[in-house]
């Protein structure tokens, strides 16, 4: 049997409250919370905004596309935390505590070894991946590859951060994450600052960091002390977030620390790869972009356009990622009302996340459209860096409303064990449509990035319209984790 605390608590709201209260009142921390993950790159974004002088535009620009190869670790990392999360969901439905402790001690070991996976390729592939791959030139280059390894090899503290707050979601619990990434994010902002500037100079507004640098003796370190500030922060929060989950939920506990069980982390990998590979496909398509405006719309003198979309998309992580936590909400309740033989309720609850989405993203649309301005020169006020950014928030800026509903419903649909279906979803928009179109256009004559960005907006929207589609489909709903997966 499930514990007390689990079953009668959120849980029960989940099975039996008010659906749209409780969407909302479980969907709106996780919505934050997943929010407040992209500020450790905004926090870095804007330290490294701050250095000053012919340093500061290649590092933004450096971040931007290192951050973006990062993710795609992350969310591979992320997918099999879903599939975790929606096999621990349903047995959560199912009253079977023995099944979650299980689940959840195996995908701990998946996640581990993903971690080490990732730390060696960052080590010996972070040069090739930049330079080669991506077409990263000049100063961009030079910061970048050593940024990328040390982001890299720490890539465990946010699989780890990511894939317990998951667990802990699927558990119902959706508040207590948000206070403690709220808390490690002001150690990260603390940290960057200190490990950037060190004891030297530095902004007026940031010049409180120079006392405890020379307290602890700490050098300036520039763009790779934004790199390991995150991470330490990261770690650190990573400390309670274990300790809750013993105590609280009774995971993790020495009675189920035992060897790799084959059929269960088979069942998580079968499960989770199609909902990594989903993501992935989503990464890839910005990386893509990122590729085609460095080689077509830059020169080894002029990354303008580089540091413009490392700033803009940093502002459309920050929208993807509210999307997942609603979506995480839609997840959880399909997952625990499938498991509880409730399949209307749980249809239900994946429209009024979605719904909640689409609010949210029509709200943030406004704000990057209104005081685009003022928020892309807070990182850059480069006049060539403005102009392709406020493009881009311009063209782009409401079809986060398309996004926001095809991620949510997408995770809805995973939620009801059908991974599957969302990544050929996901694949048919970005592959069918985004990808081929955008290498046309960059290769036609007179090509300029507004058309690019024109169609990344028509791709959003298209997401929008084959999930709702698909969703209102649903016999995926009625279908159990291992049948649709």
């Amino acid at each position: 049997m499930v514990s007390e605390t689990v079953t009668d608590g959120p849980s029960k709201r989940i099975l039996s409250g008010p659906l749209g209260r409780e969407v909302v009142r479980f969907g709106a921390p996780l919505a934050l919370g997943m929010g407040l993950q992209t500020a450790f790159n905004l926090v870095d974004a804007f330290v490294i905004s701050r250095l000053g002088g012919a340093t500061a535009g290649p590092a933004l620009g450096a971040i931007g596309i290192c951050d973006q190869l990062a993710a795609l670790g992350t969310i591979v990392s992320y997918g099999l935390s879903t599939a975790t999360a929606t096999l621990i969901s349903r047995k959560v439905g199912e009253r079977d505590q023995d099944a979650v402790r299980e689940i959840a001690w195996q995908s701990l070991i998946v996640i581990a070894s993903l971690s080490l996976f990732f730390g060696i390729f960052g080590g010996f592939g972070a040069n090739f991946v930049l330079r080669t791959l991506m077409g990263a030139k000049g100063e961009v280059a030079n910061l970048g590859v050593p940024y990328l390894r040390v982001m890299l090899a720490g890539s465990f503290t946010i699989f780890l951060l990511m894939h317990l707050t998951s667990v802990q979601r699927a558990l119902g619990s959706s508040k207590t994450p948000v206070g403690l990434l709220i808390g490690s994010n002001v150690l990260n902002l603390i940290l960057a600052v200190v490990m950037v500037y060190g004891p030297g100079d530095a902004p007026a507004i940031l010049s409180w960091g120079r006392p405890l640098a020379r307290l602890f003796g700490i050098p300036r370190m520039g763009l790779m002390g934004a790199a390991w500030a995150t991470l330490i922060a990261r770690f650190i929060v990573l400390i309670p977030l274990i300790a809750i989950l013993m105590k609280r939920f009774g995971l993790f506990l020495p009675s189920s620390r035992i060897g790799a069980q084959r059929d269960t982390i088979a069942a998580i990998v079968k499960l989770g790869w199609p909902s990594s590979a989903q993501l992935v496909v989503r990464i890839f398509a910005m990386l893509v972009t990122h590729s085609l405006v460095a080689r077509a719309f830059t020169t080894p003198t002029d990354q303008s356009a580089t540091t413009a979309l490392g700033i803009v998309f940093r502002l459309e992580t920050m929208a993807l990622f509210v999307g997942l936590g609603w979506g995480s909400a839609a997840q959880t309740f399909v997952g625990q009302n499938l498991g509880a033989q409730n399949p209307e309720r749980a249809k239900l609850s994946g429209w009024y996340a979605a719904s909640c989405n689409a609010v949210m993203m029509g709200a943030l649309a406004i704000v990057y459209t209104v005081y685009g301005s003022s928020i892309v020169g807070f990182f850059d006020a480069d006049p060539n860096v403005l102009a392709p950014a406020l493009s881009y928030l311009k063209w782009v800026g409401a079809s986060y409303v398309g996004l926001g509903i095809g991620i949510v419903l997408g995770s809805a649909i995973q939620g009801a064990g059908a991974t599957l279906r969302a990544l050929l979803l996901d694949t048919l928009v970005i592959v069918g449509f985004q990808l081929p179109t955008s290498v046309l256009f960059v290769l036609s004559k007179g090509a300029t990035y507004v058309g690019l960005w024109q169609i990344v907006a028509l791709t959003y929207f298209l997401f929008a319209l084959v999930y709702v589609i698909s969703y209102r489909r649903g016999r995926f709903l009625n279908a159990t984790p291992a049948a649709t997966a």
